[in-house]
């Protein structure tokens, strides 16, 4: 077990300081993100114009939403995982990984870890620059347990991010491409996502439906949790959902790897 577990960490050291190198784009994609959330507070601002709540949230409640999903966006979100799984289907360096004792998920998730541990600690640095234009608008609620039960969302909403990235990687196996499975997963991510707004603004059959899906546990779910959108039982029953989630993904994943792998030998003769 010792074993195994410093075989994952010297991968995941090498992934971290591989996208150390890369610090500096990681600190220019927040720098940018600034311009999309100075867009989303004239939005919402002008939104709520003579009016003092939307969905029964102020202004100040909705805004810290925005600015919470920047942050968690760069700690779960994965940017470039299935291009890069792609890349080693197609040009056929996961064949070392055939002739070895390691998990090709394993392996892919310890880089990815330390890559969003990167990018989200230097998201920090444009928020920081921010802060003191942002800051009054910013406001959060003080319950303890939304710590205890947001930090586990937010480890799962990862794992499914990385899921996801992983399965659309594994269809390489099939498809020559798959830049448009990852463009209309976006765009599908972006809506119910809550990327574009909460969707608890939505009317109740269809944010109850819309929950049930995979898509708000990527970023809504967490963000909801630690803006005070969600409450405390509500949480733990999302939190289970969003487990199922993880299961259901990480198997659809493992079996397309299997039978990605019968016909990778196949064709490779």
């Amino acid at each position: 077990m010792f074993s195994l577990f410093e075989k994952y960490r010297q991968v995941f050291l090498i992934g971290l300081q591989s996208n150390i190198v890369y610090r500096w784009n990681f600190a220019v994609r927040g720098f940018f993100s600034l311009f999309h959330l100075a867009v989303v507070f004239i939005l919402w601002g002008a939104a709520f114009e003579g009016t003092a709540d939307i969905g029964g949230f102020d202004l100040r409640q909705t805004l810290t939403y925005f600015v919470t999903l920047l942050v968690l966006q760069f700690f779960v979100s994965a940017f470039n995982e299935d291009y890069q799984i792609s890349e080693e289907i197609r040009n056929g360096l996961i064949n070392q990984f055939l002739l070895k004792p390691i998990n090709y998920f394993a392996y892919r998730f310890s880089i990815f870890v330390a890559a969003r541990l990167v990018s989200g600690a230097l998201v920090f640095v444009p928020l920081l620059v921010a802060l003191p234009v942002i800051g009054e608008y910013l406001t959060f609620p003080v319950e303890g347990w939304r710590l205890a039960v947001g930090i586990p969302a937010l480890f799962l909403s990862a794992l499914i991010q990385f899921c996801i990235a992983y399965i659309f990687g594994m269809l390489t196996f099939w498809f020559l491409e798959i830049q448009g499975f990852v463009i209309l997963s976006m765009a599908i991510e972006s809506v119910l996502g809550g990327q574009i707004f909460p969707l608890d603004l939505m009317s109740p059959d269809v944010f109850a439906a819309s929950m049930l899906l995979p898509y708000p546990y990527q970023m809504y779910f967490p963000g909801a949790i630690f803006t005070g959108r969600f409450g405390y039982e509500e949480s733990l029953w999302c939190l289970g959902i969003q487990a199922c989630w993880v299961g259901i993904l990480y198997t659809i994943g493992h079996g397309l790897w299997i039978r990605g792998l019968r016909r990778h030998t196949a064709v490779g003769g």
